[in-house]
């Protein structure tokens, strides 16, 4: 059984890693993101976006690419591995610049209508991601000891990590 989420800095590199760990190990790919927006950057009505996420978790297999830090626990709780990725902020940022005019089209994780762009939003998201779930990761790793976390910082940190797998 795999169950893994993938969380952390928008532009470090989730969505890509999502879908080469789920090629290699046969597993679905879900990107938040896809469901979080209904069209156009307009968000989708939160119970909407929570059952949607709830029916994602409760399949055997799965990889979840996403950062809502409110039901981060929903997906956590079910993982069996939890993978933070937590690169500095300025790599990410040139990552998001890049990714708007060379998009890969094999990652599917936007919804229709909700092309690349960098906005003062996603800069603070960049910024803050750190402090938003400083206060929630350490009571997850404690109340659910049996998900195996790891916090990727570098691009070594992930060749580690894939070897691993």
């Amino acid at each position: 059984m795999h169950r893994i989420m993938i969380f952390g800095r928008p532009g470090s590199g989730k969505s890509t890693f999502a879908l080469e760990a789920g090629k290699n190990l046969k597993l679905p790919v879900h990107h938040l993101d896809r469901y979080f927006y209904t069209h156009n950057w307009v968000e989708q009505d939160y119970p909407i976006f929570l059952k949607i996420q709830q029916d994602l978790v409760d399949q055997k297999n799965w990889i979840i690419d996403g950062n809502c830090i409110r039901s981060l626990e929903m997906r956590y709780k079910r993982a069996t591995i939890a993978l933070y990725f937590n690169y500095p902020r300025l790599p990410c940022l040139g990552r998001i610049i890049r990714r708007i005019w060379n998009k890969n089209p094999h990652i599917k994780d936007r919804a229709p209508n909700c092309p690349e762009q960098l906005s003062w939003k996603l800069i603070k998201h960049i910024w803050t991601m750190p402090q938003r779930i400083e206060a929630t990761l350490p009571l997850l790793r404690k109340q659910y000891p049996h998900v195996l976390f790891y916090e990727i910082n570098n691009d070594q940190d992930l060749k580690k990590i894939i070897k691993s797998f």
